[in-house]
């Protein structure tokens, strides 16, 4: 990769300074294919990738001329489409086998090209094939002369050499020796080598095993004790699709077939398997404290009767379950852990570490000494541990998983960034693109990176030290040659320590400058000086746009806002120059004149909507100090103003066009609040959801906009630094697809209170009450731009969240909030044979409340692996989900939702075929999944379940759009409790295992799986599904619960709508609140609570949540586990 190139990818192409400031120039529409990215690597594997080239079509997010051509390099056109025709009372269960390489043009669209729309699946899935045989191979595959291609590009002849440094030797990576140490490989076998590989050079085996028993499904990988011989291997299976393989499709329901034990092996003992390793002193180099109570037990106790259903349905237990399904124990725990995993286990600090990095001392790039002291190979990790799915039923840890720890030394992973902030979907990067291609595992970051943090340094300094080369901020990473030397972790340029560097502001000693804050945090913030300013810092400016129409007086929004922004004013982000502006709006567009003087404010309409205008435009944006008097007049009487209109026309379009034209001088926060269909002037939309197809099974329609003028609109507001949110209160369809364009590229929220109604939905007014003062009152960012840089040999081609992006790898935020989170996706373009570890490195510009100019700057530290087995060794399984729903939103507008619903099962069964195949030396019958992955399949179904991609189940479209943006848009911790929720039984808190925060005693209950096996009548059961919140109480609940936690005296007194717990001074009533207030405490939005029982209305959304249950219209878990067995299997 040249220099210039790799310039272009971290800073700008010529190699001078980055101003990391806001562009003052119209925004680009256009920008020139593979600035900045090499062509000659190898594609990367996207599971969301079409698996035919198909005509582009209108896209949500690649919509119009707006959107920058991608890099040539990021686009994987699919290979042509061949019908084969399904077998009699076959269902097409399977992805369509592979023709030639069409010739192909590259649209002009940022998404991957859309797929073919497969054929709807019925209502009433048919079911599985049954297993008719013990066999799990009846017709092993038979070699082709081309392997299944995710990519049709061609590979390089050869493994990618770095141009900066010549090669040194052949390529370690054992899972393609051919393409290393051979002549060059075909580009047919790409992905996949089409001949038994011979050991790797870093594993050893050991002797043939004397007869004996079987092994254990423990041994099952390719972990050994080192030092001893290697025995002769098992030719590997060659990955190959048989031309009549049916193609993956959506899962079948029905009853599933009966699974029969497994007998034991008979016939001579396994002479080429691996023994176990021994268990030296009880270490396990795992992900995280595996305690005797973190798993989800069968309780006999907590498991009551369940309901019956109809004749024939299996409501709450796994049909046909195995012996030792039922049966299953957890896994043994532990009796210490790696160094890697305590480390993990300490609580986060982002203050000063103790770390010292002497003179002259190794840096990253010579670890490797250190790393093979942490090496996997020592012992068998237990993020590797075998578990066949269909056996162990108890998987869900008690309590919320932790990120799994990088393999890094201690003193490297203290100084590591919090991974709350910034985490990899893997924490073992693959040296090579073709290593990450067999591992069928998405590779991308996952930012939170304006999080509130309770501890932050901040490093005033007049020189901010950063590399010359690619601008990367000095940061805990780099190696110090000397007390006047630094290597850039990035770039391996060696730059020179400015003098004023040499002084610690801490320590206030002189020549240590590998101690000071930027050398000892992962996450820092600079107060920038002048030369990180185009212009001088926007002062807080804050437009509040109003639906006034009839429709709005009626939901009763108007008084619940002003009487929120009157608590709040005091309280709003800013400084003595902040500035506050109000626009009304229904058929026309009203104006206020808040300017000091006035004894009132002064109300002026424009009724000309087609041709907007500003008639005051110096006293509609005021000073809030100087006319806070005025503020607060207009707040108390707005409610009555519009009292009694009978106006029922929307000028939505106008409206923000006016305010655009009221901003755009200085920037700063557009906050609209919409209850309707926008039907007049600009931007009128009609009604396109049919309510009769909301159940429906066939694809989901009208998930793009109806029209560009929003983002167009959301563009221009980006270029001039104002950032659009909306609230939209409705209780009718407003086509969100279309209206959350404008929030979508000008890097603002969508906020959606659906049926809201201050009389009928009370609980939906206190979330609004709660969300708005947050929203009013948090921590602001402006004018921000934030710029993700990685070590040479990585980049990144797509990104995920709401922004713009304005060149390459740069994204406009006009506005940034600590509640907005990020993802990009990555590949290996260069071999990344000489380095142990490789950095990535966000940093965020803007400008604060206060008028100051900050960069807030993250880097994160990851080892780099050579083997298959390393690579799912480092899984994050929480990372790869998020990554891959984001994936599957994007994939689901561009092409259609069957498409994304069929590739996020594909991403389950080719993980799973490849780690069946690739890494696991002894093939057994089950299906099998590292430790580490053990959830995956659980989570793609709780997916396929989600609002966002369910079908069959009625869903407004509404409600699903804003579903799809949630996934885009939230940080991974909360996206995860929308995708997968966490129940709780909690009539038996207790304080044992409780946690003290802010004295008060939290109770700690354990997760339980989403079953109706797991409810008892007796009990009563907390869901947290994110934004909401249900108690589930039960018919035979206790009464003490009933009168201690609800103060009712029994059953049949729990009220239809209960939304609020009554704070009764009882010991119960005490826990239960507590626990709820703090999960509620954990998040940035407030999750309304809804008390249900059998009769409420409520209870089939409870319900739907129940996601290893079987629907109508989507399996069971189980059943969910046989269809990706039966594919894996063929």
């Amino acid at each position: 990769m040249s220099t210039a190139g790799f310039n272009s990818q971290n800073g700008t192409g010529t190699g001078q300074t980055y101003a990391n400031g806001p562009s003052q120039n119209p925004v680009s529409l256009q920008q020139p294919p593979g600035v900045g990215y090499g062509m000659n690597h190898q594609p990367s594997y996207n599971p969301m990738q079409a698996k035919a080239p198909g005509p582009p079509g209108p896209g949500l997010y690649p919509f119009g001329q707006y959107q920058p051509i991608p890099p040539v390099s990021s686009h994987q056109p699919g290979p042509q489409l061949s019908s084969y025709p399904a077998a009699p009372g076959q269902p097409l269960l399977s992805r369509p086998p592979m023709g030639g390489h069409p010739s192909y043009t590259p649209p002009q669209s940022a998404s991957p090209s859309p797929g073919p729309r497969l054929p709807p699946a019925q209502a009433t899935p048919p079911p599985p094939p049954a297993a008719t045989s013990t066999s799990y191979y009846p017709n092993p595959p038979q070699p082709m002369a081309s392997a299944w291609q995710y990519n049709a590009a061609s590979a390089p002849a050869g493994p990618a050499s770095s141009m900066s440094t010549p090669p040194r030797g052949p390529v370690a990576n054992h899972v393609n020796p051919a393409a290393s140490l051979a002549a060059p490989s075909p580009p047919s076998s790409a992905a996949y080598s089409s001949a038994p590989p011979p050991p790797p050079p870093h594993m050893s085996h050991s002797p043939a095993q004397p007869s004996g028993p079987g092994l254990p499904p423990t041994s099952m990988h390719g972990y050994t004790q080192p030092g001893t011989a290697p025995p002769p291997m098992n030719p590997m299976v060659p990955h190959t699709y048989q031309p009549n393989r049916p193609a993956y499709g959506p899962p079948p329901a029905g009853p599933p077939p009966t699974m029969k034990p497994t007998p034991p092996p008979a016939g001579p003992p396994m002479t080429s398997g691996t023994p176990p390793p021994p268990k030296a002193d009880g270490d396990v180099a795992g992900n995280g404290p595996q305690a005797p109570n973190s798993y989800n037990h069968v309780d006999s106790r907590m498991a009551g009767p369940t309901q019956p259903g109809p004749p024939g349905r299996h409501l709450g237990h796994y049909p046909s379950l195995p012996p030792g399904y039922q049966n299953t124990s957890a896994p043994p725990a532990p009796s210490s852990f790696h160094p890697a995993v305590q480390a993990a286990t300490q609580p986060y600090t982002q203050g000063p570490q103790p770390y010292q990095q002497p003179p002259g001392g190794p840096g990253p790039a010579q670890l490797s000494s250190s790393l093979a002291a942490m090496s996997l190979q020592s012992s068998t990790p237990e993020a590797l541990r075998v578990v066949n799915l269909l056996q162990e039923r108890n998987l869900l840890p008690a309590n919320p998983a932790p990120a799994p720890t990088p393999c890094l030394t201690q003193d490297l992973q203290k100084l590591n960034c919090n991974p709350e902030v910034f985490r990899c979907t893997l924490t073992s990067i693959p040296q090579t693109q073709s290593l990450l291609n067999k591992a069928k595992l998405p590779l991308g970051l996952l930012l939170h990176p304006f999080k509130d943090l309770s501890q932050l340094p901040v490093v005033t300094s007049s020189t901010i030290v950063r590399c010359r080369s690619c601008r990367t901020y000095i940061n805990p990473f780099v190696s110090f040659l000397d007390q006047r030397r630094w290597k850039c972790n990035l770039c391996y340029r060696v730059n020179d320590v400015p003098e004023e560097f040499m002084y610690n502001p801490v320590s206030r000693s002189y020549g240590e400058p590998h101690k000071r804050p930027e050398v000892q945090n992962a996450t820092i913030e600079f107060i920038a000086p002048s030369e990180y300013m185009l212009r001088p810092p926007q002062p807080a400016v804050y437009l509040f746009v109003l639906d006034v129409s009839h429709n709005a007086v009626e939901t009763g929004y108007l008084s619940v806002f002003c009487q929120s922004l009157l608590d709040n004013i005091n309280a709003l982000p800013g400084d003595s120059r902040t500035k506050v502006g109000f626009i009304t709006f229904d058929s026309t567009i009203h104006f206020y004149n808040l300017q000091e003087g006035l004894s009132q404010p002064q109300m002026l309409i424009v009724s000309d909507i087609e041709d907007i205008f500003l008639p005051t435009p110096d006293s509609l944006l005021v000073n809030l100090n100087e006319c806070k008097e005025l503020v607060q007049d207009l707040l108390k009487s707005l409610p009555n103003l519009f009292e009694k209109t009978m106006e029922t026309q929307s000028a939505l379009g106008s409206a923000l066009q006016a305010a655009f034209k009221l901003l755009s001088p200085t920037g700063g926060r557009m906050s609209v609040f919409q209850t309707q269909l926008p039907n007049l002037g600009v931007g009128a939309l009609q009604s396109r959801e049919d309510p009769n197809q909301r159940a429906s099974v066939k694809d989901v329609q009208h998930l793009s906009p109806a029209t560009d003028f929003y983002k167009k609109l959301a563009l221009d507001c980006s270029g001039q630094q104002v950032a659009v949110d909306l609230f939209l209160l409705s209780s009718q369809y407003c086509d969100l697809a279309s209206l959350g364009c404008i929030s979508r590229y000008s890097a603002g929220t969508v906020y959606f209170y659906p049926s809201y109604h201050h009389q009928h939905n009370p609980d939906q007014v206190e979330r609004f009450q709660r969300d708005l003062k947050r929203y009013l009152t948090r921590k602001i960012g402006f004018e921000a731009v934030m710029r993700i840089r990685c070590t040479k040999g990585l980049s990144i081609h797509t990104f995920h969240g709401n922004f713009f992006v304005r060149s390459t790898d740069l994204l406009s935020l006009p506005n940034v909030n600590p509640d907005a989170g990020f993802a990009v996706q990555m590949s290996i373009e260069e071999n990344l044979d000489d380095m142990q570890v490789v950095s990535f490195q966000a940093a965020l510009l803007y400008t604060s409340s206060k008028g100051e100019r900050r960069i807030r700057v993250h880097t994160m530290c990851l080892p780099v692996v050579n083997s298959l087995s390393d690579v799912f060794a480092g899984a994050d399984v929480q990372a790869i989900t998020g990554l891959l729903a984001c994936m599957a939103v994007d994939r689901s507008v561009t092409a259609s939702l069957s498409d994304a619903r069929d590739a996020m099962t594909n991403a389950a069964i080719d993980s799973l075929t490849s780690y069946r195949q690739a890494v696991l030396t002894i093939q057994q019958p089950g299906l099998l999944a590292p430790s580490c992955l053990r959830l995956f399949p659980l989570y793609i179904l709780a997916l396929l379940k989600q609002k966002a991609f369910r079908t069959g189940t009625s869903t407004r479209l509404d409600d699903r759009v804003f579903a799809m943006y949630q996934l885009k848009y939230q940080p991974l911790v909360f996206s995860m409790l929308m995708i997968h929720p966490a129940l709780y039984r909690i009539d038996d808190l207790t304080d044992e295992g409780a946690l003290n925060v802010n004295d008060r005693t939290i109770p700690q209950p354990r997760v339980l799986q989403l079953s109706v096996e797991k409810l008892s009548r007796e009990g009563a059961f907390l869901m947290d599904a994110g934004i909401v919140m249900y108690l589930w109480i039960g018919r035979n609940c206790h009464p003490n619960f009933l009168s201690q936690v609800l103060g009712i005296p029994n059953y049949a007194a729990v009220p239809e709508k209960l939304h609020l717990l009554p704070e009764l001074d009882t010991a119960e009533s005490h826990r239960t609140r507590a626990f709820i207030g703090w999960l509620r405490d954990q998040r940035p939005f407030f999750p309304s609570l809804h008390i249900i029982r059998d009769e409420s209305q409520l209870k089939p959304h409870f319900m739907q949540n129940m996601i290893e249950d079987r629907t109508e219209s989507a399996l069971s878990y189980y059943e969910f586990l046989l269809h990706l067995q039966q594919q894996i299997s063929k």
